[in-house]
């Protein structure tokens, strides 16, 4: 009689834990786009990365990026160079990434199409060095697809990021916008 009690009760517990883990969804992607800009002088110090990988779980509000720094494409490619060369030292820390959680995230109804405003909270990893970081953003919700856009700003010299020309052609801030289709 025990065994047959405690074979149910496993049976229960098991489905319990399959219908809870069914219950939250884990939206995906590796062709996100980062874009930054640290323009300080006369000329654009600009580029693109459209290789980032994000997921996040609606349950919870886990969300991840991450991105090789190699992957950052400029204009012009002697700038390009000197950002993974002289900059970002990109052979030695090859990627960033971010880890946090969407703080309201109970406010969007993922059953239902439209923009939600998040607050995203977490640390980012750049250049070897992790800082908290939080932002606003908006995670909208279509025929079951969803997407995120954010933008916010990072002191370049908070990473450990070192350079000839930083505060003047180069900003002392890089502006990073996100967009990111799950």
């Amino acid at each position: 009689m025990k065994k047959i009690i405690i074979s149910t009760a496993f049976i229960m517990i098991s489905i319990l834990t399959v219908n809870v883990l069914d219950a939250q969804k884990v939206y995906a992607t590796k062709t996100g786009q980062i874009f930054f800009n640290a323009t300080g002088g006369l000329e654009k110090i600009a580029a693109v990365n459209n290789q980032v990988d994000s997921k996040f779980v609606d349950a919870t509000g886990q969300i991840i990026f991450g991105v090789l720094i190699k992957g950052f494409k400029f204009q012009n490619q002697l700038m390009e160079d000197h950002f993974n060369e002289n900059y970002m030292e990109s052979t030695q820390f090859p990627k960033a990434d971010f880890k946090g959680y969407i703080l309201n995230i109970k406010e969007v109804n993922f059953t239902k199409d439209g923009e939600y405003p998040i607050q995203v909270e977490g640390a980012l990893s750049i250049h070897g060095v992790s800082q908290k970081v939080s932002t606003k953003g908006t995670l909208s919700l279509k025929q079951g697809k969803a997407s995120i856009e954010g933008d916010f700003s990072v002191k370049i010299k908070d990473y450990g990021i070192k350079g000839l020309y930083l505060g003047e052609k180069i900003a002392n801030d890089a502006v990073i916008k996100l967009n990111c289709q799950y």
